[in-house]
């Protein structure tokens, strides 16, 4: 099975406030071919700091399961729960978030290119947007000197 790049994103919604803004967007995202959700994990911190993990399967929210169970059908199940808990200590008491991994169907066709034509990729990394925002400041500064 060809599988393309896969990344590992986690979302934090301080104060418990998720809101359903993200749901369309990954919705768009996935009926687009564009990514495919291996594996996605939500996790809620309380105002003590009590972590709790929720599987997709296990959301009691109706709401919140309907919206994502149709986007996320097959979960693999990559994600384990001591991934959660090491990447949980960046959260705040008070807050939640959702860890998900997933795949760049976009480029796989690429990715299977470069395979048959027994190339070898040395160096794929994500640039920060922050450090996209600074560069692109830096250059309309210099253009306008």
């Amino acid at each position: 099975m060809s599988l393309g790049p896969v990344e590992l994103l986690l979302i934090k919604f301080p104060g418990n406030q998720f809101k359903g803004e993200i749901v369309p967007a990954l919705e768009e995202l996935i009926t687009t071919n564009t990514i495919r959700v291996l594996d996605i994990l939500f996790l809620k911190k309380d105002s003590a700091g009590d972590l709790t993990l929720v599987e997709i399967s296990e959301i009691e929210e109706d709401e919140v399961y309907d919206a994502f169970d149709p986007l996320v059908p097959e979960v693999e199940g990559f994600l384990s729960e001591s991934d959660a808990l090491l990447l949980a200590q960046s959260l705040e008491p008070n807050s939640s978030a959702a860890l998900m991994l997933f795949e760049n169907v976009w480029a796989t066709r690429f990715r299977d290119a470069v395979v048959n034509a027994n190339g070898q990729v040395l160096l794929n990394e994500r640039i920060p947007r922050q450090v996209i925002d600074t560069l692109i400041a830096e250059q309309l500064q210099a253009n306008a000197s």
